[in-house]
């Protein structure tokens, strides 16, 4: 996929490489791609020219998307409406309910990063205890977004324990609940037998 801050950097031939590579076997998915207004490193109309083409390049291949929105709702929102993805995960999410409920209406999964751990996201964390238990996934972001008390450091994989561990508490689940749940989302999503 091609990641927004990559946008400005497309070139004619890149779609229809995205195509042929998305026929190999190990490949399961086509992302990151999506809309990042936060750091706007492409213009904005290229990030939603590019978003645009790979939700339809999903479409046509029967891929799972995985989206990256930052700073960046209202926009996504309407792309996500109009391009109705199959199947797909709005990853490492930090957006709003509205967001949120628009990939749920669309069938989409939503994942959670470090960042639901940190001081200041009890919004994220009200909306990570209502998702569906069909429909979260968490993961690290690694190198990046590492969770308390982990925060500051680089993310390692292990430390997802403690995201794992936050969003199982405020589910109101155990954590090999949240674990059985969440492996069967990843199977499901990328069909993996």
């Amino acid at each position: 996929g091609i990641h927004p801050h990559d946008a400005i950097k497309v070139e004619t031939e890149h779609l229809p490489l995205m195509k042929e590579l998305a026929g190999r076997n190990r490949v399961v998915a086509i992302g990151e791609m999506g809309l990042d207004y936060y750091y706007d490193n492409s213009p904005r109309d290229d990030q939603r020219q590019v978003f645009r083409s790979q939700l339809r390049l999903a479409k046509q291949t029967n891929l799972p998307v995985i989206i990256h929105t930052r700073a960046a709702d209202e926009d996504t929102i309407q792309i996500l409406i109009d391009e109705a993805p199959r199947r797909g995960v709005v990853h490492c999410f930090t957006g709003g309910e509205e967001l949120a409920d628009c990939a749920l209406e669309l069938g989409l999964m939503i994942s959670f990063s470090g960042i639901v751990t940190f001081n200041g996201s009890d919004a994220l964390r009200t909306i990570a205890a209502r998702v569906p238990p069909d429909r979260i996934l968490f993961e690290t972001d690694s190198p990046y977004l590492a969770p308390i008390p982990h925060r500051g450091r680089r993310n390692e994989p292990a430390f997802v324990a403690e995201t794992a561990a936050l969003l199982a508490e405020i589910r109101g689940v155990t954590l090999d609940e949240l674990a059985v749940a969440t492996s069967r989302n990843f199977i499901d999503l990328f069909e993996i037998a």
